[in-house]
């Protein structure tokens, strides 16, 4: 059986995607662009994520099925060991791959992503000064 995100934390329709990207809080580095949405009002409410990799990236679904997978399983062992952090201030986050990560293994994406979400906290907190 294959192990997926709960449904509480997925970004689903067209209009949380445009939410997210309106407030244009990026980083990025050689393998992920993260795009992070709103700062919670309620903390109470579930931090979601959405995966986004066009056929620009790659021609064949197959390809871009797998690196969903493994951004998918990125999330869900944070989620799964409370490794979210700063992640949790956020509403959405819609994560997009650069043509860098079709090589990568589950571990440098992790990286890559915790480096990211620790730049986040960075400008969150220089903003906050």
């Amino acid at each position: 059986m294959v192990s997926m995100i709960p449904k509480k934390f997925r970004l689903k329709n067209k209009q949380a995607f445009d939410a997210t990207y309106r407030n244009r809080h990026i980083v990025s580095d050689s393998l992920l662009t993260i795009y992070a949405g709103k700062i919670k009002t309620d903390p109470l409410s579930q931090t979601r994520f959405g995966f986004v990799v066009s056929k620009k990236y790659h021609k064949r679904a197959v390809r871009r099925n797998r690196i969903k997978r493994l951004l998918r399983e990125c999330i869900r062992l944070a989620i799964k060991e409370n490794k979210l952090g700063v992640c949790e201030q956020y509403m959405s986050f819609v994560i997009l791959p650069k043509e860098k990560t079709l090589g990568c293994k589950l571990c440098d994406i992790q990286k890559s992503f915790f480096k990211l979400i620790q730049r986040l906290q960075v400008n969150l907190s220089e903003k906050n000064s």
